[in-house]
């Protein structure tokens, strides 16, 4: 991991509900959260590690993702930061940000990334000091979010951003969706021994679901993957447009 404010036992992993992730990260005296799923698990992780709660990251408007913020706040304090063109959908912003506008948080360059796709207002975060990525329902373990709102367009434009990251930065997605994701990833992609190792090892309970490298990502999720996996006469944005309709159909 680069060097930075932050080194793994800064990074809190909290599931929430039936298969959402919430993430703490601490540092320099400060923590943050990437979206509020359940407030329960979420206050007592921080209970349990005598952490306040400065900051809540709000990813997109969904409510698995942020329909915990006003008990959250209500017990924290925590100021509400999320994407300003969609803010009549998220809770109260106390800090609108703007995707390509940096931010800052504990001292650490926060990076506001447009991954527009699963919703036309989802942000991702990047810290590139710490070599975090939080991608929540953009770019998933083993898979990408269902397109609620975007075009194929715009999520292969939004993974193609993601992919270009370092690999070593750790991608933390929204869901545990490996059962699913994986077996359709096999699916299509059924000689990928990575692949293998890797479902194995998470349904094995062996390593989490998330989060991963975008190393692994890359070699693993078939929708980074879409060049290598893609039809003759098809390029990698057709390839990935009509792996998302496989996917959408997929029963597994």
């Amino acid at each position: 991991m680069p060097n930075g404010a932050f080194d793994m036992t800064d990074l809190v992993t909290i599931r929430c509900l039936t298969d959402n992730y919430a993430y703490l990260v601490h540092g320099g005296g400060q923590t943050a959260l990437i979206d509020a799923p359940e407030a329960a698990p979420i206050l007592a992780e921080l209970d349990r590690r005598g952490w306040g709660l400065d900051a809540i990251l709000l990813t997109h408007h969904h409510d698995d993702h942020i329909q915990a913020v006003p008990q959250i706040v209500a017990a924290t304090g925590a100021t509400v930061w999320g994407n300003a063109a969609d803010a009549a959908r998220l809770p109260a912003l106390d800090r609108p940000l703007t995707p390509g506008t940096p931010a800052e948080f504990c001292g650490e360059r926060v990076e506001v990334i447009d991954v527009p796709g699963h919703t036309v207002g989802h942000v991702a975060y990047h810290l590139p000091g710490a070599g975090l990525a939080f991608t929540a329902d953009s770019l998933m373990a083993m898979g990408c979010g269902r397109l609620f709102e975007g075009t194929p367009a715009q999520m292969w434009d939004s993974l193609s951003r993601l992919a270009a990251l370092p690999d070593e930065t750790l991608i933390c997605s929204g869901h545990d969706y490996a059962r699913g994701n994986g077996a359709f990833a096999l699916a299509v992609d059924p000689d990928n021994a990575a692949l293998r190792q890797r479902l194995d090892a998470t349904l094995a309970g062996q390593r989490p679901a998330s989060p991963a490298t975008l190393a692994d990502e890359k070699a693993t999720n078939p929708f980074l993957r879409a060049a290598a996996l893609a039809r003759p006469g098809e390029d990698a944005a057709a390839a990935f447009a009509r792996l998302r309709r496989e996917k959408d159909g997929f029963r597994g």
